[in-house]
């Protein structure tokens, strides 16, 4: 295995340990990554802090050229679910046109979009690698249930055994904060976030039927692991090492 990331000034040691031999802000370093790479998954995005433009699409331009040129023989990428339907929300506009582009680039693919909480999506994935007659096809990996934020705070405050303290930031002040931002070069990045807050406000609904995905896969439904199982699960866990170090956590506050 072999992992591309973006440069930053304190640099993630501990994937360049795991092979992280390139970097999506330097094409020229690519090419010799993909030496006897067969398969490219591609999960990555920008942080906050950096240029949409640079790393999204500029740097995605360069991994799939490179990946062309050295005869990949299939690249997985994840885009956003209804990215084709928010154009004005530059990420998702970049993530549509980087599905275009692979698709014109006539490079054996799979795209898959992705909504909200998914558990199963490596598996799926791997199932889907492994079918030949997906290629070129257009995945949508939804899950068993579309959830609000509100529901999964409430579902952890239920296997946590305690309250948060939940804020919520009104949509129409995260409105006003972009269209402040865009005042200025230097927070064009932030403004670029914060256009997400135009999707909360619309009448779309993010969820997605998995019928025909179950079907193309071959998979049952009721083998996809539900969020309550996974979390449930998580926290089983969490709170068992917590008890055996004797541990307090004060991370309560959450703000929407």
């Amino acid at each position: 295995m072999r992992s591309c990331i973006s440069t930053r000034p304190a640099p993630a040691d501990f994937l360049r340990d795991c092979g992280a031999t390139a970097d999506r802000n330097k094409p020229e370093t690519i090419p010799a990554t993909l030496v006897c790479v067969h398969t490219v998954i591609d999960c990555a995005t920008g942080r906050p802090e950096e240029a949409i433009k640079t790393v999204d699409w500029e740097g995605k331009v360069a991994l799939i050229q490179s990946a062309k040129a050295m005869g990949i023989q299939k690249y997985v990428f994840y885009s956003i679910h209804n990215c084709d339907k928010h154009p004005e929300v530059p990420l998702m506009e970049v993530k549509y046109c980087t599905e275009k582009f692979l698709q014109d680039s006539g490079s054996p693919h799979i795209t898959i979009r992705l909504y909200g909480i998914m558990q199963d999506i490596a598996r799926l994935t791997f199932i889907a690698l492994r079918n030949e007659n997906i290629n070129g096809k257009l995945l949508t990996f939804a899950g068993p249930g579309a959830w609000t934020t509100q529901e999964v705070i409430e579902l952890c405050e239920r296997l946590a055994g305690q309250d948060t303290n939940v804020t919520t930031v009104p949509v129409s002040i995260l409105r006003f904060t972009r269209q402040l931002t865009r005042f200025f070069e230097w927070t064009n990045d932030v403004a670029d976030r914060l256009a997400f807050s135009e999707v909360l406000t619309s009448d779309t609904v993010f969820s997605a039927p998995m019928t025909e995905t179950y079907n193309l896969l071959g998979v049952d439904s009721k083998d996809i692991v539900t969020l309550e199982k996974y979390l449930q699960d998580y926290f089983t866990i969490i709170l068992k090492e917590l008890k055996d170090i004797k541990a307090q956590s004060k991370q309560n506050d959450f703000y929407l």
